[in-house]
């Protein structure tokens, strides 16, 4: 087996017990796309595999203290850890972290490569359209937070609570996505899952009022 299949059964294995919102499966739903993105740009595909199979590797520490550990920042230290237990270069260990530290929609650090630039659009983008709906409801559901709130007080309410709605999460981040695209292809790829989103939560709305 090479050292990136005995990577990925090592990463498979640490997300068994994770929030379904954050697991395995989005985590490959997030490499393919940054596979077809990456080939779009021009990027260095493999670098853009180690970031994507690492991207939220310190997710788990983030869930476990409710947002208080940043898992872009601790999945930067976690791949520096399991690069290098799997043979890989000091380089390329670096290229993969700042992809990994970068890679966070409310981070303050700027994805400077190309490829950091790719991952971050592939990561948004499975926040979006008819994935990113599914997995807003999957994780409000994880927190305890009701199925709806059309009149949701984004100033009174927070995170991780009962009003952590998957339409809470639509207006205060997913709706912006789209704006923050950083790829030519990752705007285009955008654009329609951001109308899929849009006319989804204003039926949503329609139909809680009764609306037919």
């Amino acid at each position: 087996m090479n050292p990136f299949d005995e990577l990925v059964e090592e990463v498979k294995e640490r997300f068994l017990d994770v929030r379904k919102s954050h697991d395995w499966d989005h985590t490959w739903r997030v490499l393919n796309l940054c596979l077809h993105i990456g080939e779009k740009e021009g990027a260095d595909l493999e670098i853009l595999k180690l970031a994507a199979l690492l991207h939220d590797i310190g997710r788990e520490e983030q869930d476990i203290n409710n947002g208080k550990v940043c898992h872009a920042q601790r999945g930067g230290e976690i791949a520096r850890e399991l690069l290098e237990k799997h043979g890989y270069s000091p380089e390329i260990m670096e290229r993969v972290a700042h992809c990994i530290e970068t890679h966070r929609f409310r981070g303050d650090k700027k994805p400077r490569s190309k490829e950091a630039r790719v991952l971050y659009d592939a990561d948004k983008l499975d926040a979006i359209g008819a994935i990113g709906i599914g997995r807003a409801f999957v994780f409000a559901g994880e927190v305890g937070a009701r199925v709806h709130n059309k009149g949701v007080d984004l100033g009174k309410t927070r995170s991780y609570s009962r009003e952590d709605t998957a339409y809470r999460e639509f207006m205060v981040k997913l709706r912006q996505v789209k704006d923050r695209m950083l790829t030519e292809e990752g705007k285009r790829i955008a654009r329609d899952r951001h109308r899929y989103m849009v006319d989804f939560f204003d039926r949503l709305n329609r139909e809680v009022e009764g609306e037919i």
